[in-house]
């Protein structure tokens, strides 16, 4: 029963699900990061008083490229009244500047809240009725993977158990003119009642049948597919409770919540999750259990479980349709094909006994290529699938901890990573087969305002990257 967050922004838990924040770091001298350039820091710039976030608008800094040459930056800034762990962005063509963020607050009640950029205004419109409560701080956030906008609109999160979320967040009408729909609606039910009521005052034994009817009919449609695999009870109680806090006029509902033992009041928190890209109705979810659960959330039931590694699984990506690989706390990165369930292939071993790994990535453009780190590790490891033990490149610039990494959606040989130094760096691995002695340097890099504990890359606007730091999201184009 306890949620473990698997980066050196926390660590264990106890079993109360107390949370400690990674403490804060004093900033490296300017000799330590000699070979990383980095751009100028924004100054500090706020929203009048009315705005419930601060926004960075129209800022354009230089951006220093260690290879010569400057360029603009453009960077948008949101602040939430909490720390941001979770953030990611949406996939859907129609909702390019959409970005979820999830918090970090050390108690049970935790935030997510789904955020747009006005492009007209260069300022992030933030909706009530798009932020809701979530249970414990949730370890990744993901929208569905549908460009094409072909399924529901839905996104998905881990914490506790995976759950996902319908938005509806194109709803018509305010709250009032809702209010005031439904009273119009109520009005003319009782009218149609009073003259039901008049019409049959000399049959009340029939009237009394309609009622039983009626009240039966109304059960009826609030029940489920008894073909499809149920929820637990406890499940359905915070399903219903969940959106009912949203309220009425809520655009997000809670579609899903989906746990392995329904037997029980206990759960093993997940890790990470990732959303499989060619079939959307299929997540991969990490456990602390040493298992990979492998979701049909159509069907709302587990397609495959497999015992992934012998300690905490902290991270999963999928590769294609049928495989997936997951990195552990055994130090260890592994490759499942589900056509054949019974074999694994340990691609990767942490070179440090016993250290962690904490975060894997698939390049999704050249398959043959992952990207992986340790826990309190300034290095970032790249992969060669075909050459399994040994990685073809590290990265070594950062001058801290590295917490976290993304591969360019629209390029096969660029990644970038962010850490403890709050730098965020990009990559060209195009060259790693010419390396110099001295290892590669980034080809751009950026300094946030503090620790930087995640990074995503936009799918659908390759030159956008989101940040999360402290209270802060920062989207930049790079």
């Amino acid at each position: 029963d306890r949620i473990y967050i698997p980066l050196s922004y926390a660590h264990k838990h106890t079993s109360r699900f107390t949370y400690y924040p990674r403490r804060e770091r004093e900033r490296e001298s300017e000799d330590t990061r000699k070979h990383t350039r980095t751009y100028p820091r924004q100054t500090d710039q706020t929203t009048p008083s009315s705005s419930k976030s601060s926004v960075m608008q129209g800022d354009t800094p230089h951006v220093v490229n260690p290879n010569g040459g400057e360029k603009q930056a453009e960077i948008y800034t949101h602040d939430a009244p909490w720390l941001i762990y979770a953030c990611n962005w949406s996939v859907r063509s129609d909702k390019k500047l959409r970005l979820g963020i999830g918090s970090f607050l050390e108690e049970y009640q935790n935030k997510v809240e789904i955020v747009t950029l006005d492009e007209d205004t260069g300022r992030f419109v933030s909706d009530p009725q798009l932020r809701f409560d979530h249970p414990y701080p949730c370890t990744k956030l993901m929208f569905a993977p549908d460009k094409e906008c072909q399924h529901e609109d839905l996104m998905a999160t881990t914490g506790d158990f995976l759950r996902i979320w319908k938005i509806d967040d194109d709803a018509d009408g305010s709250a009032a003119e809702k209010a005031k729909e439904k009273e119009e609606e109520n009005e003319n039910e009782n009218e149609n009642a009073n003259m039901n009521n008049n019409n049959n005052n000399n049959n009340s034994g029939s009237s009394k049948d309609r009622k039983s009817v009626r009240k039966g009919g109304g059960n009826n449609n609030g029940g489920r597919d008894t073909n499809t695999e149920k929820p637990s009870t406890s499940g359905r109680k915070e399903k219903q409770q969940q959106n009912g806090s949203n309220g009425a006029d809520g655009k997000i509902e809670l579609r899903a919540l989906l746990a392995n033992n329904k037997n029980s009041e206990f759960c093993a928190p997940l890790t990470s999750f990732d959303w499989n890209e060619t079939n959307v109705n299929r997540i991969g979810t990490s456990s602390i259990d040493t298992t990979c659960t492998v979701w049909d959330i159509e069907r709302e039931c587990v397609d495959t479980q497999l015992i992934a590694h012998d300690k905490e699984v902290h991270d999963i990506a999928w590769g294609g349709p049928d495989v997936f690989a997951s990195a552990s706390a055994d130090g260890s990165v592994r490759v499942f094909d589900l056509r054949d369930k019974d074999h694994s292939t340990i691609i990767y071993e942490n070179p440090e006994t016993g250290v962690p790994l904490l975060r894997l990535g698939w390049n999704k453009q050249d398959p043959r290529y992952m990207a992986t780190f340790g826990m309190e590790s300034k290095t970032v490891a790249i992969i060669d699938i075909r050459f399994p033990t040994l990685p073809v490149a590290e990265l070594k610039r950062h001058a801290s901890s590295v917490n976290t990494l993304a591969w360019a959606p629209h390029s096969s040989c660029h990644i970038c990573s962010a850490g403890d130094d709050a730098q965020a760096l990009i990559w060209d691995l195009s060259a790693i087969n010419q390396l110099s002695e001295g290892g590669l340097d980034p080809v751009l890099a950026y300094e946030a305002g503090a620790e930087i504990n995640q990074l995503q890359w936009s799918a659908t606007q390759p030159d956008w990257i989101a940040i999360a730091f402290s209270q802060s999201l920062q989207i930049l184009r790079v």
